[in-house]
């Protein structure tokens, strides 16, 4: 049986995502999902030919929900034949890897030497990766990096206006994330307009539960949103986004905290759930908002405000705009995000098509402003999977 298949395999900080995909035709043979791992309530949930299945286990560790995971492939035997790699979602690789790469011991070492920048998803990463060298060793492992899209920022635009010793020392510099979802977008909308990607300036907007943006100018990210963590830019679920770097003092001393207790709140209590005082989902804040709730209305103008802000800089280093595209959960589904958007964007001559907004581009190729109306707004779904496996395969061919 011909080896067409790449496993995919994005390993959380407390979940993991999987998919089998063939990355020519685009085709999931199989995915699923691992939630609440550590818990009691650690549940496997998959589905294959169009049938749904849940598992669930008692409360076990990281390495032993991989393994639950690559135990179902096993019984895949159909699919476990025509598997010819393992692709891996690793957050953070520094400065290292500009693209993706074949995993040798030298790589394993970089991505360990990164993990003090990504605490959470690097060594989960890494026990994704270990696992599956142990279980699939006779497969080829691939490493994605979140951050080598970004890698083509200059230096003006990574660096922080700090001491340089700093970066000389230790590294601290802006490194942006979601790069995978960026790269993947920008290259669909270039098909899109039938111009070549070498030739478009994009701004691409990854609105979800984290958020960031990408000025891609002819293919390369010239600046993005995200910087050494992904604390910083856009207002996100539970995230700050921007802040005076001095309220970290000024909050530890308020309340008695250290600084990393005042940074877990800037990361965990923060964003639309702190605004709203309600939820991180944009679906729950816009039902609110929808019924008068005014802290649901500032949450959802908040977020909008700062997103068109953004958007507004990043035509210093484009100089021009092909397309403002939108993807994630928010920006593929939030219509009336969208709106406002664009709404604060007018000066850029958006010309939003009420129409094919509402129903999210779905019958113009996710175009939804004006026919024939220069600069065009578009939604892109992503599917970092698929580019990840197609990474896969370019480089075990």
């Amino acid at each position: 049986m011909q080896k067409c298949l790449v496993l995919v395999l994005n390993c959380g900080s407390s979940s993991i995502k999987f998919a089998i995909i063939n990355p020519k035709t685009g085709e999931t043979k199989l995915h699923g999902m691992i939630q609440s791992i550590g818990t009691e309530t650690a549940a496997l949930n998959w589905e294959k030919n169009g049938s749904t299945h849940m598992q669930t286990f008692k409360k076990s560790n990281y390495e032993a929900a991989v393994n639950v995971i690559f135990l179902l492939i096993r019984h895949s035997e159909d699919l476990m034949e025509q598997l010819l790699a393992v692709g891996h979602r690793v957050v953070h690789g520094g400065e290292s890897f500009m693209q993706s790469v074949v995993i040798d011991e030298a790589v394993l070492n970089e991505v360990k030497n990164c993990s003090h920048l990504a605490p959470l998803h690097n060594p989960a990463n890494l026990i994704g990766i270990e696992c599956a060298q142990s279980f699939f060793s006779e497969l080829p492992q691939i490493a994605v990096f979140d951050t080598a899209f970004h890698q083509t920022m200059p230096k003006y635009a990574c660096l922080y206006a700090i001491p340089f010793e700093f970066y000389e020392k230790y590294r601290v510099r802006r490194y942006g994330f979601h790069g995978t979802s960026h790269r993947y977008v920008t290259c669909e909308a270039a098909k899109v307009l039938e111009k070549p990607l070498e030739e478009c300036a994009f701004i691409s907007a990854h609105l979800g539960n984290g958020c960031s943006i990408s000025a891609v100018l002819n293919g390369k990210s010239v600046d993005t949103s995200m910087g050494l963590t992904p604390l910083e830019g856009l207002v996100m679920g539970t995230r700050s986004g921007d802040i005076d770097p001095s309220l970290h003092a000024y909050l530890a001393e308020k309340l008695n905290y250290d600084v990393n207790q005042v940074t877990d709140i800037f990361n965990k209590k923060s964003g639309l759930l702190g605004i709203s005082n309600l939820s991180a989902d944009m679906r729950i804040i816009t039902e609110a908002a929808e019924e008068d709730n005014q802290q649901a209305i500032l949450a959802i103008e908040i977020f909008c405000y700062r997103l068109a802000k953004y958007i507004a800089s990043y035509i210093v280093p484009l100089g021009r705009i092909d397309a403002l595209i939108f993807t994630g959960g928010i920006g593929e589904n939030a219509v009336n995000v969208r709106a406002k958007v664009l709404n604060w964007l007018k000066y850029l001559n958006f010309d939003l098509d009420e129409a094919q907004n509402n129903n999210h581009g779905a019958s113009s190729c996710g175009i939804i402003t004006q026919t024939g109306k220069s600069p065009v707004a578009m939604v892109v779904k992503t599917y970092e999977e698929l580019l990840i496996a197609q990474d896969a395969l370019s480089l075990v061919k």
